[in-house]
């Protein structure tokens, strides 16, 4: 028989373990009055054939025990005679287990809810084939479309083509546009446009990621060789299912996307979200369509039009050395090649010591790893920390229980139990009830993890994570609830058993009074003081970052301005026509008359939107080389619609027209920095090059602005009147009176009366948008506080229950004390001055941990640093009122005993 067929046997028969005890009993029985019988006839009594037929029949018991260990395992017959037990004991100190359980519940559940996040943020990998084999040329840092050179972050159409077939190292290269285009589309047969996620590839995306279509096929190499010339399209499962309702006859539908009408050949698995964490497309379209796709880019042929990410398949036997190496000497020969490379003596001087960073790309793209993934590893040591105080609870609780068990220990112990025997019961019993704090642990993440995502996502939409429940996840929840029982269930087990067993078994006190007084106990509340000093100065430090960033002068007034984006491209409109201009004014012109706004304009970014930011040379000055302007365009209101105070100069105007000279309003340091020597106004710049520093005067300067986040320094910016810089424009913003719902609805209302198919998506107020731009402080900070406190609650509850143990024994030597005239203010003192001393270490041993985390916490603080005494002293004495409650109470019950009563106390 297999061992297979071996275990479903013994397993069998231990389900069944009444039914085989009455068979066996019945056989021997029968046996037994056999032999009797034979010995009745041989002549013998009946009580000398009884004798004699147990005598050849041997120890009735010792067989009944080799029967069983036959057919089951003795191993698992004592496992499960411990976990019986340790069921029954659970139920029989309600308590304890109660306190227990939430504790674990509380530690283990945060543990898996945070894990859950980090392993889809940072650890698992693409759902493609041989994820491990694919690498990124740069590190994926950089998005959007630049003309630098020479740069190994992004990289054009043509490099990719001429990669693709001269490389040596890769199987397959693939190329995806460094955005997602979020537009508007429709589905064929249906009016209103939708909004959609659109991602640009290679014809070779879905070949190099080893990923086939569901239904249909994938976008081929042959899709994406003629430009405008392959409409086709693949959309992912989500959207099928969204969109379409899973409609089978997907293939035979088409979507409009701007002008364009484009053919679904396929549905992506539902496993495949793409290769970006974070994003999840709805549809893919090939690079060779990136003109008919809004806001219609033009890049395809252009040789320095790098905004593409390239990543190779390595092929076998290629390792990451050998691939990067022939990567360096590619790089070099294209870029050389390409006629109209700018080979300039300081181009050539980078580009002879340039190097390309390959990048294992197993775990994927993501912009939200490098913002969360410090939050996350901080909230990993937070909830971690946690977990060992809800552990050392329990430890304590545990050796109250096991000091309070002394005489049945050793009363099992004198009638002949193994010490070790009695370890394990007692470990099992600490098993049962992590598994059980367990249980209920994955419950809470599953509800935790939802939460967590909606804090993750700061906005309307959740960030498309997948964050259930998987075999990882179970494995990690299960490792951690197994160290947990050994956390809190070695220490009782082989305290509770090294016994004196003539002093426990005399009267049951001996080990308990010694447990009362344990130095074991009082370093578990030490200890569990001491995390939670650290773990609310965190909190605290936390907080008043938070507190910081939400005090910081943005330069623009955040409060009362509407914003919403429309999208212009997807209903035909072209950059650069007068009529999109037209569009802008108008509705800018409708939503200004409105009743309850002040003011309205459109703009090309609002804030933390990213930016668009080149070099400028300025007429008449040495410019510091490699100065970085960003720039915005906007309309003629913007400055009163965010706020944002007139320094010198003058604004935008009606004079400021598309025939008009070229002008431009400029930040303070963009003024102290390019046009030292007084006032800038009327000087001149430019953008393209020095021979065009005279393009654009200076009309005026505002005040500094936050563009991209609070942290930020003072930048260098300008802005420029759209009507002079006409493209696709988004972000409208509109300063109102009185009710937002009623200001969002009439502005609405304006812009459809303008055009009543421009479509109209993400309606909030600049004060939300300003609240997302610190969405991982405010994670850290919530969750950081609210663990804190619960790490100083569950060290409350420890001291608590060591103290109430300690009056509950020390019953008799109040009694004595007061009996021989000592007062209840002494005896509340001397109770609880045990308690405050422990405190007292416990704040000793936490205060130089909590400033030895300043490398830890430092990229996450903002106006202090990680030894703020104003924090520390805040923590301390919040911990030191929430250890005198705690031990107070104890100690004003042992106040109150009778002495009468005291000593007769057992």
């Amino acid at each position: 028989m297999g061992w297979l067929g071996e275990m479903g046997r013994r397993l069998w028969m231990m389900m069944r373990r009444s039914q085989f005890d009455a068979e066996l009993e019945e056989e021997m029985r029968l046996h037994l009055e056999l032999r009797q019988e034979e010995q009745l006839r041989a002549g013998a009594t009946a009580s000398d054939a009884r004798y004699a037929a147990l005598r050849q029949f041997g120890n009735v018991l010792l067989l009944r025990e080799k029967s069983h260990m036959a057919w089951v395992w003795e191993w698992v017959e004592h496992l499960a005679q411990d976990v019986s037990y340790g069921v029954r004991a659970m139920l029989r100190s309600p308590g304890i287990t109660i306190v227990a359980l939430l504790s674990l519940a509380l530690g283990i559940g945060a543990n898996t809810a945070i894990f859950s996040l980090m392993d889809a943020v940072m650890l698992r990998s693409l759902p493609v084939r041989e994820a491990d084999r694919l690498v990124l040329l740069g590190d994926g840092t950089w998005s959007g479309i630049s003309d630098g050179f020479p740069i190994t972050q992004l990289y054009s159409y043509p490099f990719y083509r001429e990669l693709q077939r001269r490389n040596e190292a890769f199987s397959d290269v693939a190329a995806l546009f460094s955005m997602t285009h979020r537009i508007h589309g429709s589905v064929e047969g249906r009016g209103e446009p939708e909004r959609m996620t659109v991602q640009l590839v290679s014809g070779t995306y879905f070949s190099t990621l080893g990923v086939d279509a569901l239904l249909g096929r994938t976008l081929t190499d042959q899709d994406d060789r003629i430009p405008d010339g392959n409409p086709v399209a693949m959309v992912s499962y989500s959207w099928w299912r969204r969109a379409l309702a899973r409609d089978p006859s997907v293939l035979s539908k088409k979507l409009k996307i701007g002008s364009t009408v484009f053919t679904i050949v396929g549905v992506a698995p539902q496993e495949f979200f793409g290769t970006k964490v974070g994003e999840s497309p709805d549809i893919w379209i090939p690079l060779s369509m990136q003109k008919e796709v809004p806001p219609n880019f033009d890049g395809y042929s252009q040789n320095f039009s790098e905004s593409l990410y390239l990543m190779g398949r390595l092929k076998p036997g290629v390792n990451l050395a050998q691939a990067g190496a022939n990567v360096d000497v590619l790089y070099q020969q294209i870029m050389r090649g390409f006629s109209d490379a700018p080979l300039s003596q300081k181009n050539l001087e980078k580009l002879n010591h340039i190097h390309v960073d390959l990048t294992p790309m197993a775990t994927g793209l993501s912009a939200i790893r490098s913002q969360f993934s410090e939050p996350l590893k901080i909230l990993m040591v937070v909830v971690g920390l946690v977990l060992l105080i809800a552990c050392a609870n329990i430890a304590n609780l545990l050796l109250a229980r096991s000091t309070a068990r002394a005489r049945e220990l050793a009363v099992r112990q004198a009638l002949g139990a193994d010490r070790m025997r009695l370890i394990r019961q007692l470990l099992t019993e600490s098993l049962v009830l992590a598994l059980a704090g367990g249980v209920l642990g994955v419950a809470f993440a599953a509800l935790a993890s939802r939460l967590l995502l909606r804090l993750v996502s700061g906005g309307q939409e959740a960030v498309p994570l997948d964050i259930s429940m998987n075999i990882r996840l179970l494995l990690f929840t299960l490792a951690v609830t197994l160290v947990t029982a050994a956390l809190f269930g070695a220490i009782p087990a082989f305290r509770g058993t090294s016994l004196k067993l003539a002093e426990s078994l005399k009267d049951g006190r001996g080990m308990a009074s010694a447990g009362a007084k344990s130095p074991l106990a009082k370093g578990l509340i030490v200890s569990q003081v001491a995390f939670s000093l650290v773990l609310l100065v965190g909190a605290g430090l936390f907080l008043r970052t938070l507190i910081n960033l939400a005090n910081v002068d943005t330069g623009f007034n955040r409060e009362n301005v509407l914003r919403l984006q429309t999208d212009a491209s997807s209903i035909g409109y072209k950059e650069g026509e007068p009529r999109l201009a037209g569009l802008y004014q108008q509705i800018e012109e409708r939503a200004s008359a409105l009743p309850n706004v002040n003011a309205a304009s459109y703009s090309l970014f609002t804030y933390n939107e990213g930016s668009w930011n080149n070099t400028v040379w300025v007429q008449g000055f040495d410019s510091p080389k490699d100065n970085n302007v960003k720039h915005n365009v906007v309309g003629a209101g913007y400055f009163a619609t965010m706020g944002i105070p007139l320094v010198a100069g003058r604004t935008f105007g009606p004079q400021d027209t598309a025939t008009s000279p070229k002008v431009a309003v400029i930040s303070e340091t963009m003024a102290r920095t390019l046009f030292p020597k007084g006032s800038p106004i009327g000087h001149r710049y430019g953008r393209i090059g020095p021979e065009h520093a005279g393009d654009i005067e200076v009309i005026g300067v505002v005040k500094d602005v936050k563009f991209e986040s609070l942290q930020e320094d003072p930048q260098l910016m300008d802005y420029l009147p759209y009507t002079q810089e006409l493209r696709y424009l988004d972000d409208v913003e509109v300063r109102y009176r009185g009710d937002f719902d009623a200001a969002a609805s009439a502005v609405r209302q304006a812009i459809r009366d303008v055009d009543r198919n421009l479509p109209i998506s993400n309606v909030s107020t600049l004060n939300e948008q300003v609240g997302r731009s610190i969405t991982n402080q405010k994670l850290v900070a919530q969750l950081s506080a609210f663990f804190g406190l619960l790490a100083a609650f569950l060290s409350c509850i420890g001291i608590y229950g060591v103290m109430s143990y300690v009056v509950s024994r020390r019953t008799n030597e109040i009694g004595i004390r007061m009996a021989l005239g000592s007062g209840r203010s002494n005896v509340l003192w001397v109770v609880l001055r045990e308690s405050l001393i422990l405190v007292t270490i416990g704040i000793a041993i936490g205060v130089p941990v909590a400033l030895t985390s300043d490398r830890l916490l430092s990229s996450m603080l903002f106006g202090l640093s990680a030894a703020d005494p104003v924090t520390m002293a805040s923590a301390t004495v919040l911990l030191l009122t929430f250890a005198a409650i705690a031990g107070y109470l104890p100690a004003r019950r042992a106040s109150l005993v009778d002495p009468m009563v005291a000593l007769r106390y057992e």
